[in-house]
């Protein structure tokens, strides 16, 4: 975790009420991670707001900025436009506990909270499943649905009769 230190939200010391904290992040904050990126070339900015009460905290993590993507239909690189935002409430208990989907549970001991995770998190869920460079035009997508593969239609023919006889003993219990 001391990689990520740069990423705290010192929160001892200050006032209850409203407070900012700001971060650029590129690839060296991602190579923090031990994961493999779908994107390169970040230039994301995070403003994260802090309300801090007595006995909790509320953060707002906003991200925008860009990342580089590979066109899944070209192969071709192109610069995407994120822009996404997390709501967290921190409270303080006895120890570290993330279980809860929007609240995290810190050691009441603690000073600091470390945002990298959340920041991670924040970026991630903002670059889509299916990346398509703004390039590609629309007769390349219609040449591509023509070709892609279809639903099979359902064809509406007589059911068998064996299936209606035991459908019939089937209702009968």
């Amino acid at each position: 975790m001391d990689k990520l230190k740069n990423y705290d939200v010192i929160f001892s010391g200050l006032k209850n009420g409203m407070h900012t904290f700001n971060f650029e992040i590129d690839q060296a904050f991602f190579k923090l991670f031990d994961t493999e990126q779908e994107f390169t070339n970040p230039k994301i900015s995070v403003h994260i707001s802090m309300d801090k009460h007595t006995t909790f905290l509320e953060l707002v993590i906003k991200i925008d900025g860009t990342v580089d993507l590979v066109c899944d239909i070209t192969a071709e690189d192109f610069e995407y436009s994120v822009e996404n935002q997390i709501d967290i409430l921190v409270k303080f208990g006895e120890e570290y506990d993330d279980s809860e989907e929007d609240v995290i549970t810190i050691p009441a001991k603690d000073h600091a909270f470390n945002a990298a995770q959340l920041i991670y998190e924040c970026v991630s869920l903002a670059i889509p499943m299916k990346k398509v460079s703004p390039n590609v035009s629309d007769e390349d997508l219609e040449i591509l649905e023509k070709f892609s593969p279809k639903e099979p239609e359902v064809e509406d023919h007589e059911s068998d009769p064996r299936w209606e006889a035991l459908k019939k003993l089937k209702d009968k219990n």
